[in-house]
């Protein structure tokens, strides 16, 4: 982390000037890490605040709830993290990206954050929508990108449908994630690229 400050110096800097970076960074990186300890339920601002080392009215003049402070951790987690990569060739590319798609899922601090939202969100039709709206949409138009790339390479015929080769590559992927939990390998990402390709070819 980055030199830390008094708590009068962050409010300072929160209202005069817009979020201290430091600050904003320090509740980020607390609250994937505390999910991961004390569950949904048991995270509180409380702990966040304490974690991060800023105080609770800092907290709450950035993010109204903890949930906003989630949706952002992810915001900033997927961005991060998952952007795929362009290396001319949609199989490798196709490769590359759901792998990290799985690891991301199941092994990373972050993935739980988003199956903790998405659990969340299965009896909180605001947050469900948020979740789509704010970080669900970008990511889909994220992991359209090896498709988009291929497409003007001319690897797709024209005419591709690139949102149902999203969901095809990366659907099942969550499926076994966040509903039957069988193991997601590097081989089972592979298989789900090969298996899109093989479908493509004349």
């Amino acid at each position: 982390m980055g030199h830390t400050t008094s708590p009068d110096t962050r409010r300072h800097h929160g209202n005069r000037y817009g979020r201290s970076e430091d600050a904003r960074r320090a509740v980020l990186e607390a609250v994937d890490d505390l999910l991961v300890e004390h569950g949904f339920a048991g995270l509180t601002i409380e702990r966040i605040a304490a974690a991060a080392g800023v105080a609770k009215q800092t907290i709450y003049r950035w993010w109204p709830s903890k949930v906003d402070i989630l949706l952002d951790a992810l915001g900033d987690d997927l961005a991060e993290e998952l952007v795929p990569p362009d290396h001319g060739d949609l199989r490798r590319d196709l490769r590359e990206h759901l792998a990290a798609v799985a690891l991301f899922l199941t092994t990373a601090d972050a993935g739980a954050v988003f199956r903790a939202l998405i659990g969340q969100a299965q009896h909180d039709p605001d947050l469900a929508a948020r979740l789509r709206t704010e970080q669900i949409s970008g990511q889909h138009a994220r992991d359209r990108l090896p498709f988009e790339r291929a497409l003007a390479r001319g690897e797709l015929p024209a005419g591709t449908d690139l949102d149902g080769a999203v969901e095809q590559v990366i659907g099942p992927i969550h499926y076994r994630v966040l509903v039957t939990g069988a193991p997601v390998t590097r081989e089972f990402t592979d298989a789900l690229a090969d298996r899109f390709l093989a479908s493509r070819r004349p």
